[in-house]
């Protein structure tokens, strides 16, 4: 007898057969590529916990075993993309056989509201805040982004209501416009970095003076400002590790013309293990996004990624990230379209390696303790858990 009083020899109804799996799901994507750290992490747990996963996706590297990734062409025109990517990944979905799909475009939802009156459940992974997002949109005419912004917003109004199973969320101020019932929030956290400890005030000395930057480069997330920074730095050995993509060509020409760009370590787009190691190669981790709505209002995975690896930030002073990096005592904010300020802290971190490695700890501590995608991971698993009752 166990310790509830219950036999434990096995139900007649047992079986020795492996159970079977959960159920199949497609996630979903035409505009993201397929090593999208949020899709990557999504499907690794579902995998982890039985399910049968495909993913819909460009063509492009994904090293994930056990996912079917079904592709479809890469289309450099928006308007191609909405509405010729979207038709491709709708058949795609269709052709995956998932009784599940959940997309992570506000493009698809108009996919998402057909596949849901085809029999599927459908879920809509919200990164951003899209109508504050629309706000900022340069390359729409001003006098159009408000009423897009509406249109849109009412879209995701209706579609999350009469259409789709479940949201996904990822902040709690973008869950706040979808209904409680059934949406989750699935903060964008990291893996835990367990054999990464957090570098000694020794290690932080050895290191070069560089400060690191990863991730998208757009014109809002402030990489002018931080190139100008590097230029305005005290100390002439100050370098900057850049790994990512730029997504427009004109800003990578200007930020190349820039005096400082000389003092730029570009890698462009890194895998996992690449990135790891760039972190490792760093004092500083910079996260200066510009003050738009959609930013102030997000949880930037770079932020909690160079906390995981123990690295003191140098962060845009926006209450939400105040909340964070004050509290864990992680490292220093800034006003980011100020580049005297960003010197002047990522100056003062590499001077000071005491208190800069104790920052990393506090960090890293506190990535340890909450801000963690295992975690996330469990939320996400629920959701699903209502789909298979």
């Amino acid at each position: 007898m166990n310790a509830a009083g219950l036999s434990e020899r096995p139900s007649e109804h047992a079986s020795s057969e492996p159970a079977r799996p959960p159920g199949r799901v497609a996630h979903l994507t035409s505009v993201h590529p397929p090593h999208d750290p949020r899709l990557s992490k999504q499907c690794m747990s579902l995998l982890a916990a039985g399910w049968d996963v495909c993913l819909v996706a460009q063509e492009g590297r994904t090293a994930i075993p056990g996912l079917r990734h079904l592709t479809i062409p890469m289309e450099s025109s928006r308007l191609r993309r909405t509405f010729l990517s979207s038709w491709r990944v709708l058949r795609q979905a269709l052709a995956s056989g998932a009784k599940i799909c959940h997309f992570h475009d506000p493009e698809l939802v108009p996919v998402g509201m057909v596949l849901s009156l085809l029999g599927r459940k459908v879920v809509y992974d919200v990164h951003e805040d899209v109508p504050l997002q629309i706000l900022n949109k340069k390359w729409l005419s001003p006098w159009l982004r408000r009423p897009m912004a509406m249109l849109t917003g009412s879209a995701e109004w209706l579609a999350t209501r009469l259409f789709f199973a479940g949201v996904v969320a990822a902040t709690p101020p973008i869950a706040k416009r979808f209904p409680a019932r059934t949406t989750v929030t699935v903060q964008n956290f990291p893996e835990i970095v367990a054999s990464a400890p957090a570098p000694t005030a020794q290690t932080l000395r050895q290191r070069p003076d560089r400060a690191i930057y990863i991730g998208s480069i757009n014109e809002n997330r402030g990489l002018r400002e931080i190139i100008r920074a590097v230029h305005l730095s005290n100390n002439s050995a100050t370098s900057l590790i850049l790994c990512g993509q730029f997504t427009d060509p004109a800003l990578e020409a200007e930020c190349r013309a820039l005096p400082a760009w000389k003092r730029v370590d570009f890698r462009g787009w890194q895998t996992s293990d690449q990135v790891l190691q760039a972190l490792s190669e760093a004092k500083v981790g910079l996260v200066t996004l510009g003050p738009i709505p959609n930013y102030i209002e997000s949880y930037p995975i770079k932020l909690f990624e160079y906390m995981a690896m123990g690295i003191p930030v140098v962060a845009s002073d926006f209450p939400l990230w105040r909340s964070i990096v004050e509290d864990a005592g992680s490292g220093l904010l800034v006003d980011p379209l100020n580049p005297q300020e960003i010197a002047e802290a990522m100056d003062w971190l590499m001077s000071h390696p005491e208190d800069a490695a104790q920052m990393g700890v506090n960090g890293q501590r506190a990535v340890a303790d909450t801000y963690n995608w295992p975690g996330e991971a469990a939320k996400l698993l629920a959701l699903y858990d209502r789909f298979t009752d």
